[in-house]
C-alpha cells in the first residue's frame, strides 16, 4: 500500500500543518507515514505545496509527489487544471470550493474514474474559527471522500495539536465539512 497526497494551498492556510496531521493519524493507526513542505517565498499569501505519503514499507522518499493519488486544493484560485496535473488514473481531487463536483470536474478537465469531492471550507472555517484558515475543514473533506484515516483519530489529534477553545473549534470544522463535503465517482 502507498497513498500519495499533494497538498496546494496559500501560505496561512495551514497546508503544512493539515499535511502533518493526517501523516500522524496514519502513523496512529498502524501505517507508516511522512509529511513534508515545499516552500517558494515563505510569507503569508504565497503559494505553498506540501506532501504526505502513508505506506506498509519502512523507508519513504523524502521527494515531491509528481503523480499522486490525491490532490487537495486549499485555496479557490488555485483551483486550474495545472494543479491536478500527473493525477493518478482513479485518483482524488477534493478542493475548496462551493460548487457542485460535476462543475468542478468540467473546470478541470478530469477525466473517467477520477473522484472528486468539494466542500465550502471557507465558509466553514469563517463559522467555527473566524479566519479563512482552512486546513482543518479540508481534513473533514479528505476523510469523507477517502476514508484515508478515522476522522475520530483526526478529531482527537486536532484537540491534541490546538488544546482548548481553539482545539474544539477545529475539531467541529473537521466534522462540519465532513458531513458537508459533496462526493462523485467520474463515470
Amino acid at each position: 500500500m502507498r497513498i500519495e497526497i499533494r497538498w496546494h494551498g496559500r501560505g496561512g492556510q495551514g497546508a503544512v500543518t493539515a499535511s502533518e496531521i493526517v501523516a500522524a493519524a496514519a502513523i496512529l493507526e498502524g501505517k507508516n507515514a511522512l509529511a513534508f513542505p515545499e516552500f517558494g517565498a515563505e510569507r503569508r499569501g504565497a503559494p505553498v505545496r506540501a506532501y504526505t505519503r502513508i505506506t506498509d514499507e519502512p523507508e519513504i522518499a523524502r521527494t515531491p509527489v509528481v503523480s499522486p493519488d490525491i490532490v487537495i486544493i486549499l485555496d479557490p484560485s488555485l483551483i486550474t487544471p495545472a494543479y491536478v496535473e500527473g493525477l493518478k488514473e482513479n485518483g482524488c481531487v477534493i478542493a475548496n470550493a462551493p460548487e457542485d463536483p460535476k462543475d468542478l470536474a468540467k473546470r478541470l478537465n478530469l477525466k473517467e474514474g477520477v473522484r472528486v469531492a468539494t466542500v465550502d471550507a471557507t465558509s466553514i472555517a469563517l463559522k467555527w474559527l473566524r479566519a479563512p484558515i482552512v486546513n482543518t475543514a479540508i481534513l473533514g473533506a479528505l476523510i469523507k471522500a477517502t476514508g484515508i484515516v478515522k476522522l475520530d483519530t483526526v478529531v482527537n489529534l486536532v484537540k491534541e495539536r490546538f488544546p482548548g477553545k481553539i482545539g474544539e473549534a477545529n475539531a467541529s470544522a473537521v466534522k462540519d465539512a465532513y458531513e458537508n463535503t459533496k462526493v462523485i465517482d467520474l463515470e
